[in-house]
């Protein structure tokens, strides 16, 4: 029996519909999910590394505030507490039987002298939590030594002091890492187009340098705001405690240059009438809150200085390597030679906070003042961080050769005069005094840290780097506060003397690079992961940067082919870590 032939008609009818109701779908499905007529590729990516600079400036602005909060609440605290301790009334009558001189002794012992066994833990510290958290840890330290002063007694301030000497060295480490991986970053942001940056490559020596000195000069110029911040206490409150200078500087002979130790003579009774406890908590409370501050815009505001992968990777060396490498780096003459200009830094910051500011100004002006000078300084050093631009024009020796001389003349002028106790006439030579030192400290801070961030491009090894000038820096505090009874002849002839050294052994590394001389760079190994995951299914798949396509040749070592073509010449270190 024959089919209808209509049948076959219906039967094409409804092939044919099928796949015309494919092709609709699949046009619709076209339409839902490909591209939109509007969309513009290159517009949106530039949108959205645009973003991503803008949040790199942020970083550096939030990481630059919370520096400067921490700094100044810690220094504003310390310098009220010391000053009130000092008053024998408030002794007696507030904490007659804890011995409060002994306790402020072993306060200043524990800041100063703990900071001496940095170098054996801070690389590790910032290795295990990351710069980030490295920051966040130490700044949450300087918090709990601020929540201590609420109770002043042994077993609350020794110990809180120990642990702010602790951070010391990894706060400011990590800060200065922080700051320069963020001009790195910024850089990767603006030449996102780039092969060696979509390839996460090295990028060519010196491309990052014009962001690494406009960052470092922000950050500067923000920190030494913390000075002035640090005399909001003592100008809002103590002040309205403090005698007049004709009681205070009443058994005061001699001032500058003539005088020895820490202002002898000076009145053991400071204060007219003693702050009541509700006063005198409402101000630590004020400084809490800005601690508080701190850590918060550190936790919220501050990003990752690092990628995932890359904070991985910069842990999976090893914890022996990392411990050791602080010390390997330093058999690179160019960090010898700067050895005496990170430990000069450590001692004019400590000279103009104590001798100058006490043997100076306060035996000349009055504790009152002690303020103002502090503040004219702070102002100073903040606004001349800016001429550290300069070498975005310049050489680059040029701010630290300045600052160098600008201290130079002073501390020569110091040397050869004292001032008359209680004459205030001397007052507009003092402040001069200070805003030329501040002038010289802006360019010295800023200075080395842009050099530092220059010579060691290498992300693997910044934190080694900040480490050791932060660990120098620490010890010539140390040995400032061990030299407070000399006489001041004594100190300003040292300081003079290591400021010499200091720019002749600066200048001399600077020659040898311009020699092309050969420098010694330790190894960094390469990262050793555990085979968990997807991350690292193979052996070389790594997000370390040179690490892909160097068959097996170590990439984080300097090249000769690019050192001639800059001022810098390596050498491969001949016992390199495995």
């Amino acid at each position: 029996m024959e089919k209808d032939p209509s049948c076959y008609q219906d039967a094409a009818k409804t092939v044919a519909g099928d796949g015309l109701g494919a092709e609709g779908t699949e046009a619709q499905l076209d339409d839902f999910v490909g591209a939109h007529p509007d969309y513009n590729e290159e517009e949106e990516e530039q949108k959205y590394f645009r973003r991503k600079r803008l949040g790199v400036v942020k970083n550096v602005l939030a990481a630059s505030l919370a520096g400067t909060l921490t700094y100044g609440v810690y220094l504003g605290l310390l310098q009220m507490q010391l000053i009130l301790h000092y008053d024998e009334t408030y002794r007696e009558v507030k904490y007659s039987n804890i011995q409060l001189e002994d306790i402020d002794r072993k306060v200043l012992m524990g800041i100063n002298v703990t900071p001496v066994a940095a170098l054996l833990y801070t690389p590790v510290l910032i290795r295990f939590f990351g710069t980030k958290w490295a920051m966040f840890l130490a700044v949450g330290i300087y918090a709990l030594f601020v929540s201590s002063n609420y109770w002043e007694r042994y077993y609350t301030l020794v110990p809180s002091a120990v642990a702010i000497g602790v951070v010391i060295v990894p706060l400011w480490a990590s800060m200065g890492n922080y700051i320069t991986r963020m001009a790195q970053k910024y850089y990767e942001y603006v030449n996102y187009k780039e092969e060696h940056v979509q390839e996460q490559q090295r990028a060519p020596r010196g491309a990052c340098n014009a962001y690494v000195v406009v960052f470092q000069t922000v950050f500067y110029a923000c920190f030494h705001l913390s000075f002035v911040c640090a005399q909001m206490p003592m100008l809002f409150f103590l002040n309205n405690y403090l005698y007049q200078l004709n009681h205070t500087l009443f058994g005061v002979k001699h001032c500058g240059t003539l005088s020895h130790g820490t202002l002898p003579g000076f009145n053991n009774t400071v204060l007219q009438s003693l702050p009541r406890s509700v006063n005198l908590i409402i101000v630590e409370s004020a400084l809490m809150a800005a601690a508080f501050l701190a850590m918060l815009v550190v936790l919220v505001l501050c990003g990752s200085a690092y990628r995932p992968t890359e904070e991985i990777d910069l842990r999976s060396i090893g914890w022996g390597n990392i411990f050791q490498l602080p010390f390997k780096h330093m058999r690179d003459y160019r960090l010898r030679h700067l050895f005496p200009l990170f430990i000069y830094s450590g001692f004019e910051v400590l000279f103009v906070c104590t001798g100058f500011s006490l043997n100076y100004g306060v035996c000349a002006l009055g504790l009152e003042k002690l303020a103002y000078l502090l503040m004219a300084y702070g102002f100073s050093a903040s606004a001349c961080s800016s001429l550290a631009l300069c070498i975005l024009r310049l050489r680059r020796q040029i701010p630290l050769l300045a600052g160098a001389l600008v201290h130079a003349a002073l501390l020569v002028t110091l040397f050869c005069w004292a001032p008359e106790p209680r004459h205030l006439v001397q007052a507009p030579l003092l402040y001069a005094i200070a805003v030329l030192w501040g002038m010289g400290s802006a360019l010295n801070k800023t200075g080395i840290s842009i050099l530092l961030g220059m010579l060691y491009e290498d992300k693997e090894r910044q934190d080694f780097v900040f480490t050791i000038y932060h660990w120098w820096q620490a010890l010539a505090i140390f040995t400032v506060y061990l030299w407070s009874g000399l006489p001041m002849k004594a100190k300003l002839s040292i300081m003079l003397l290591t400021l010499a050294v200091a720019v002749g052994a600066y200048l001399w590394m600077e020659h040898k690079l311009a020699q092309h001389v050969a420098y010694r760079l330790p190894r960094i190994p390469r990262p050793r992961h555990k085979m968990r995951g997807y991350r690292y299914l193979e052996e070389d798949d790594s997000d370390e940067t040179g690490s892909e396509g160097d068959d097996g040749k170590d990439d984080n070592d300097e090249h000769p082919a690019e050192a001639t073509s800059g001022d810098e010449l390596p050498k491969d270190d001949g016992d390199q870590l495995g």
